[in-house]
């Protein structure tokens, strides 16, 4: 709330009472199921490694410290991030061609593949948790989602938009 902002009223208080505790609800699920998929895949891959192989296959081979920005962390989170990844054969990790001195991540195809069964398991649940949805409601929900998750980054300076 900025300075310029007035208190909510006793209606908003509610309204908002009950917005912040509906956040804190879902990230508790969330993180107890990781959104966790369905089958194999379920409690298969950390949020931290998913939002990095995710990033990765939105922009291709990327500098560590462009990572970093982009995700709204420090470079050397993604650096402890990456190192499992990088054990697993999920992502390469090179010299920079324009500066041998800083690290680029790329994705493999290992890495690409186990991602897509992430994605399609991830996919499933969310399809059956909204069977009873309409596709508008669907495409609501996403889209105000995406609104908030940018405002979120927005507020906490992490530049990167939303879920990055």
């Amino acid at each position: 709330m900025t300075s310029e902002s007035t208190p909510p009223t006793a209606d908003g208080r509610e309204l908002f009472d009950g917005l912040q505790h509906e956040v804190a609800v879902f990230a508790r699920r969330a993180e107890q199921s990781r959104l966790g998929a369905l089958g194999p895949a379920r409690n298969s891959m950390d949020r931290a490694a998913y939002l990095l192989l995710s990033r990765l296959d939105q922009e291709g081979p990327t500098g560590v410290k462009a990572l970093a920005h982009g995700m709204g962390i420090d470079s050397s989170t993604v650096t402890r991030q990456a190192a499992p990844l990088v054990e697993a054969a999920l992502v390469r990790r090179t010299a920079d061609p324009d500066d041998g001195r800083a690290v680029v991540l790329q994705l493999t195809p290992r890495g690409s593949a186990r991602l897509e069964e992430i994605r399609s398991s991830r996919r499933e649940l969310m399809a059956l948790l909204t069977q009873e949805w309409s596709e508008e409601e669907r495409a609501q929900f996403h889209a105000l989602l995406h609104r908030f998750n940018a405002a979120m980054a927005h507020w906490h300076g992490g530049g990167g938009g939303p879920a990055t």
